[in-house]
């Protein structure tokens, strides 16, 4: 099949353009026998006929699957070195009280970094002592209420935490467990808005200041020093990063042991998932494996006890597990000049949502994988899905090739949006957020229900007056 000169390095045309990688859609994602696309033995017709477009549909099965994968890896792997490893699902990624009921069933611990977030978590029934409380700007009326409901670790983000949540701790009357957010000046492989330990950065306290962060907790006795904390960034496929900033935490925590119980060491998350063909994601077997050999060698050349470790995946729990369905509008051939002569086609299929159901793509030019619904012989095309607003930025798969008879009212899937497009959409151009289902076993039910213009307007004050009684934050 020749190659469109459109099409960026990555992406070769299909001799399928209707297959299915399995690593990059869910578990239980398939054809049927008439070529129907499926997740959870529930057809995309047979959800979409019942909810509508646009539609997360989220693998439940797949969701616990990899949770207790993660789980199990991180176990096994730091159990061969003598210690304990707590896996904590980082909240951000996509949390329903649904969800955060499959992590307390799948035994993970949850990671929170907002009060709401901190409320749903605790509507789904997580136990509060499993609970670890990130932020860069926390208020005080977060940090009363995650001593108030016994968090377990709060995680310090900035020097002046110190004093304002041992002061909450005090008048509460409890001794609240925290953790030291570095900033170990790891410069991880990705984007750089998901790159979070740059020296030029809004989190954390640089590791040159994590000693004297530590004396001052251990100075509150309202405080419980437990440990370190990293997070170098977010999908990132290379290794090497996290190796770096395990040895640096290691190099801290080794002087932190000497004045006092260091008794956890916290790693984060960050793993990147496979979105497109060229993406080559870690088992988490491999990098549990590699974390514990570092922690492992580092503890034996400092003569110093191996501490428990923590970790906080999201994405990989979530990302794979999910899929959005969209109702293909406007198709809009654009033939264009190519380099070194001649022209070449590449068709804008428009869908029914966009940007403000996965802005992932316009934020961090993130790419994806897209199939139609049906099968089909027709020879693939290069295409662009885009979105239905007014942005040219509003783009929902950068490159894909799909068949060429795809046209207006076909359906449309999106892969791995199962992390971080629920959790960032908004009501841009005052469109209503897509409802979230869960699928297993050839049943559906609602995580979150979709929002309608009524919802909409419910919120205007100048169509439904309502009193005003204060600021709500």
């Amino acid at each position: 099949m020749s190659e469109n000169p459109l099409a960026p390095p990555r992406l070769r045309s299909p001799a399928d353009p209707s297959a299915l990688t399995a690593r990059i859609w869910p578990a239980s994602a398939t054809r049927t026998a008439d070529g129907a696309l499926a997740v959870g033995g529930i057809s995309a017709d047979d959800l979409v006929a019942q909810f509508g477009t646009p539609l997360y549909v989220v693998d439940e099965h797949d969701v616990l699957s990899r949770a207790v994968r993660v789980r199990n890896a991180f176990t096994e792997a730091f159990g061969r070195i003598g210690t304990h490893a707590h896996v904590y699902y980082a909240a951000k990624a996509f949390l329903t009280t649904q969800v955060a009921a499959w992590m307390a069933e799948a035994d993970l611990r949850v990671d929170v970094c907002t009060g709401g977030e901190l409320a749903v978590a605790l509507a789904g029934g997580v136990d509060p002592g499993r609970l670890g409380f990130h932020g860069n700007d926390k208020s005080d009326a977060e940090i009363a209420r995650a001593v108030q409901v016994g968090v377990g670790t709060i995680v310090l983000d900035s020097h002046e935490e110190v004093q304002r949540v041992a002061d909450a701790a005090a008048a509460a009357g409890v001794v609240q467990r925290v953790r030291i957010r570095i900033n170990s000046g790891v410069h991880a492989s990705t984007h750089e808005y998901l790159a979070t330990a740059r020296e030029d950065q809004k989190f954390g306290i640089p590791l040159t200041e994590a000693v004297q962060a530590a004396q001052a907790i251990r100075a509150r006795p309202s405080l419980a020093f437990v440990g370190l904390h990293s997070h170098i960034g977010s999908q990132i496929f290379d290794e090497s990063g996290f190796r770096e900033a395990a040895r640096r935490l290691m190099d801290v925590h080794a002087t932190l042991v000497r004045s006092g119980p260091v008794p956890e060491l916290n790693l984060g998350g960050g793993w990147g998932i496979d979105y497109t063909e060229a993406d080559s994601a870690f088992a988490p077997e491999d990098i549990a494996d590699a974390l514990a050999g570092i922690v492992a060698e580092a503890c034996a050349e400092r003569d110093i006890p191996v501490p428990e470790i923590a970790v906080e995946p999201g994405r990989y729990i979530v990302g794979p597990a999910g899929l959005t369905l969209y109702r293909v509008g406007t198709i809009k051939p654009v033939q264009l000049e190519v380099d070194g002569g001649g022209s070449a086609t590449r068709t804008y299929v428009s869908v029914d949502g966009g940007m403000s159901d996965n802005a992932r793509p316009a934020l961090y030019g993130a790419e994806y994988t897209a199939r139609l619904a049906r099968t089909s012989d027709a020879a693939p095309v290069l295409i662009r899905v885009v979105g239905k607003h007014c942005e040219s930025g509003d783009v929902v798969v950068h490159d894909e090739y799909l068949p060429g008879d795809v046209h207006r009212g076909d359906l449309l899937a999106v892969a791995a949006t199962g992390a971080y497009c629920w959790s960032l959409a908004s009501n841009y151009n005052h469109v209503g957020r897509p409802p979230v289902v869960a699928v297993a076993d050839g049943r559906a039910r609602i995580l979150v229900r979709g929002e309608s213009v009524d919802d909409l307007l419910a919120r205007d004050t100048g169509v439904s007056p309502v009193a005003v009684t204060g600021a709500t934050r």
